[in-house]
């Protein structure tokens, strides 16, 4: 199916709304902690799930052309799951921009102004079983034949 919203697909948090400021507590001034997510209504056919956070409005741009800031990379969810608790530490983790595998929450440059942090969610037709250590373009790569739906939350954040 590849890359394209699907809006059946819903992701929602119980920590911020769409489009609404995420809470100190899960960036890289407060806690940092994932925030809880929800999804609904994923496609018939649906074997697992992998979620991404992304800052497409940070100053990186790596030496392959790929731009942004990666956040989390949260792989191998399984069909019947349905929500992440705050603070995750189940399924596969892969490597952040921040060098480590997991959450890192939003911490945009001083003096940076607002940036925008995408959630994805992807809906996926192939079983939980990707190996570890993928980073967010070697999953996306992975995935793109087996993607049957993805939609994204989006929370914004400025640093204090």
């Amino acid at each position: 199916m590849g890359f394209a919203l699907n809006l059946d697909l819903q992701l929602t948090s119980s920590a911020f709304t769409a489009d609404g400021a995420i809470p100190t507590r899960h960036t890289g001034e407060g806690e940092d902690v994932s925030p809880a997510l929800s999804w609904s209504n994923a496609p018939a056919g649906t074997k697992s799930f992998a979620v991404i956070c992304h800052d497409p409005d940070a100053p990186l741009v790596s030496a392959n052309g790929t731009y942004g800031f990666v956040h989390w990379v949260h792989y191998n969810i399984p069909a019947d799951v349905t929500s992440l608790p705050e603070g995750c530490k189940q399924h596969t983790d892969g490597p952040t921009n921040f060098g480590k595998a997991g959450y890192g929450g939003p911490m945009p440059p001083e003096g940076h102004g607002q940036h925008k942090y995408y959630f994805w969610i992807l809906a996926l037709d192939c079983e939980a079983n990707l190996e570890q250590g993928l980073d967010m373009w070697q999953l996306l790569a992975k995935v793109e034949p087996h993607t049957l739906a993805m939609n994204r939350l989006i929370g914004t954040y400025q640093r204090g």
